[in-house]
């Protein structure tokens, strides 16, 4: 599992002298640092490695944190954003945070309240990244279902006994059987609790 010295953060800032402080503090603590002294630098420096973390200031010229986060949202960017914030900010940084940013930082900060930041955007992300790799799996095992093993499964997922899915479909209790059978075989569910977890988590509710 990553952690906080496989990662590299990203520092987006005009100022070069908080660049430089930033990089230094997040090289001290075995933290891999890269900055850009400008959004479009940063936007041009895709594709973006991962795991890791943005670091950007709120006011910036040409253009500022929240129109950045809007920018990579639009490219897909998929890693978390940590915006610094001056107290008159803070209103445009809540707005950021409703936009997708993990966090905001009031200047001037305690360097463990950055460091902390990050770890805990990064525990965050690495969340969000399993349970998108699970749902990716599941899509795959599920795009295997024959059309009537999905017209089963839909009857399981309402809670339907086999005998109303039987009657539903006019096929017999027996063959629904089979295709719940099936069903387990080709998805890897243990149990039906799983296995209507896996339908959920697909979005595959009731209709």
């Amino acid at each position: 599992m990553p952690t906080m010295t496989d990662a590299l953060v990203h520092v987006v800032d005009d100022d070069e002298a908080i660049r430089d402080s930033l990089a230094f503090l997040l090289e001290s603590a075995g933290i891999r640092a890269r900055t850009y002294p400008d959004p479009t630098a940063f936007l041009d420096a895709e594709p973006w490695e991962a795991p890791g973390v943005l670091i950007t200031d709120v006011r910036m010229p040409q253009m500022n944190g929240l129109e950045l986060v809007h920018a990579l949202k639009a490219k897909g960017f998929a890693l978390p954003i940590l915006m610094i914030t001056g107290h008159g900010d803070v209103p445009l940084a809540v707005e950021a945070m409703k936009a997708g940013v993990a966090d905001f930082i009031e200047k001037p900060f305690d360097d463990e309240v950055l460091l902390s930041a990050i770890e805990g955007a990064l525990a965050r992300s690495r969340s969000d990244h399993s349970a998108d790799d699970e749902r990716a799996a599941l899509k795959v095992r599920f795009e295997a279902l024959s059309p009537r093993e999905r017209d089963v499964l839909s009857g399981v997922v309402a809670g339907k006994a086999n005998k109303v899915i039987a009657y539903d479909l006019g096929i017999s209790p027996r063959t629904v059987e089979v295709y719940r059978a099936g069903l387990m075989s080709k998805t890897g569910a243990a149990s039906l609790s799983e296995l209507v977890r896996m339908a959920l988590t697909l979005g595959m509710g009731p209709p």
